[in-house]
């Protein structure tokens, strides 16, 4: 497998399994986190069009990681450096998120939602990353 479908493969696997583990978070005490129904309001109401968004930063981010960081991260273990790349992924989502409350186009909440929402989220991009790890191996 190439290294742009092995990208793709991890990209779309570590969404996957993210998003699975977002579904599950009412059942571990979360609030409801459903990204896709949120690019989708973002993007006119398209929940479908939400989907796809999802899974597409997925896979570029899984395309940053393999095309330019994973080799670079001096950790040797392939899962523990996906998990630090979860949390990269994290900050930069949380940056965004805070762009765009900042114009309006975030729902309000309550604070302590938003806490537990960050936390579930930093879990859910650990995981996402952990995935990659699997997929994505440091070159030797």
């Amino acid at each position: 497998m190439n290294t742009l479908s092995k990208a793709i493969v991890a990209g779309a696997a570590g969404t996957a399994v993210m998003t699975l583990f977002a579904m599950m978070g009412p059942m571990m005490g979360m609030p409801k986190m459903d990204a896709a129904a949120m690019l989708g309001g973002m993007m006119g109401g398209s929940l479908a069009l939400g989907w796809m968004m999802h899974f597409a930063i997925g896979i570029i981010f899984a395309c940053g990681y393999i095309f330019i960081l994973n080799d670079r991260l001096p950790i040797v273990n392939n899962y523990v450096r996906g998990a630090v790349f979860g949390i990269i992924v994290f900050l930069f989502a949380q940056i965004m998120m805070a762009i765009m409350n900042g114009m309006g186009m975030m729902p309000a909440m309550p604070m302590d939602n938003m806490m537990m929402m960050a936390i579930g989220s930093l879990m859910g991009h650990i995981v996402f990353g952990a995935v990659l790890g699997i997929f994505i191996k440091k070159a030797a």
